[in-house]
């Protein structure tokens, strides 16, 4: 659905905008004429990116809750409100947990679950009492055991769970909280992973549909979370991810 009036076109905060899927997300929303606040670490990436959509930025370290509290009060001045927020910020360390360093693990957790706690924050602060759409982004390895994933399988299952509590925290202002947990995905994050020709075999060979997913796929299902009309939709986790986190493999 294109949105007609520019006026009253829905305004969306993208966090991680920069990044594979959080760029995907943001081409998504520009197509349909929505207003953007697109933020992350790198300055000229966002600017190259938002000259590209016509979109407004933000230099933020995501970790820091001042930093994307101030983010969020600025998309509510451009924009009047805030219809809607998507963390697309995380990263990733495959290591099994006698390997991790406490440098790793403080890195991961903060990366990736101290954000998405800065995003809900700053949320409750500044989208009530309109409201709005949070999304944000788990990993099947939040749900199913495998195997070096100890410090982001952690880290995204407290997502989660974090998803859940605020769902309930903050449905009177409502402000809808819902995660995507994507499988292996196509992205420069994993770019490593998968330029070996085995590694990419064995990994696509994980997952039920046999292959490895595309930002594209991922950004879909956050945009339809991040849509108005899906207003009575929160508290969910939407697996995108090849059926490796419910299904069995074939092979």
């Amino acid at each position: 659905m294109l949105f007609g009036d520019a006026a009253m076109s829905p305004s969306y905060v993208i966090l991680g905008a920069c990044g594979g899927i959080g760029s995907a997300v943001s081409r998504r929303l520009a197509k349909k004429g929505a207003h953007l606040l697109l933020a992350g670490r790198d300055e000229v990436r966002l600017a190259t990116l938002a000259a590209e959509l016509g979109a407004e930025t933000f230099c933020l370290d995501a970790t820091n809750l001042r930093q994307v509290e101030s983010c969020m009060t600025r998309a509510a001045e451009l924009h009047s409100t805030i219809d809607g927020v998507a963390n697309c910020v995380g990263s990733l360390l495959l290591k099994p947990a006698h390997l991790l360093s406490e440098e790793e693990w403080d890195s991961t957790v903060a990366t990736n679950l101290k954000s998405a706690f800065a995003v809900v924050r700053a949320a409750a602060i500044t989208m009530a009492p309109a409201g709005g759409s949070i999304v944000l982004l788990s990993s099947a390895a939040a749900r199913i055991g495998l195997p070096n994933h100890e410090a982001i399988s952690a880290a995204k299952a407290g997502i989660e769970g974090l998803m859940l509590a605020a769902s309930a925290s903050y449905a009177a202002k409502k402000i809808r909280f819902n995660c995507v947990a994507p499988g292996m995905t196509r992205t420069p994050l994993t770019a490593k992973l998968l330029q070996s020709e085995m590694m990419a075999k064995a990994s696509a060979g994980m997952h039920a549909l046999g292959r490895i997913g595309e930002p594209n796929e991922i950004a879909s299902a956050i945009e339809w979370l991040l849509d108005p009309e899906q207003n009575w939709v929160t508290g969910q986790v939407i697996g995108v991810d090849g059926g490796l986190s419910r299904v069995r493999s074939r092979t």
